[in-house]
């Protein structure tokens, strides 16, 4: 197993514009589901039901993962202000 272990060191996390990203995943599940609505009856008669189940909570964890970078990029925000006001004493 050793063999297949990597021995070089991981890279750097990519930052970019994560909360718009998390918005728009967001509202494409969302688009998806109340595209999806109207049909509800054939996917239902063909087992496929889950599908606007799964485009639903997919939404629903998005209203939850935008909460979250919201809240991660604030933070993000207040510790650069904080280490920018302490180099300056």
């Amino acid at each position: 197993m050793a063999k297949w272990t990597p021995q070089h060191e991981a890279p750097e996390p990519l930052e970019g514009p994560i909360v718009p990203t998390i918005i728009g995943g967001t509202i494409l599940w969302f688009v998806l589901f109340l595209v999806q609505l109207p049909f509800y009856g054939w996917f239902d008669d063909r087992g496929h039901a889950w599908w606007v189940w799964t485009c639903l909570a997919g939404a629903g964890l998005g209203l939850i993962g935008i909460y979250y970078v919201r809240r991660r990029d604030a933070a993000i925000k207040r510790a650069e202000a904080a280490g920018t006001l302490r180099e300056a004493e």
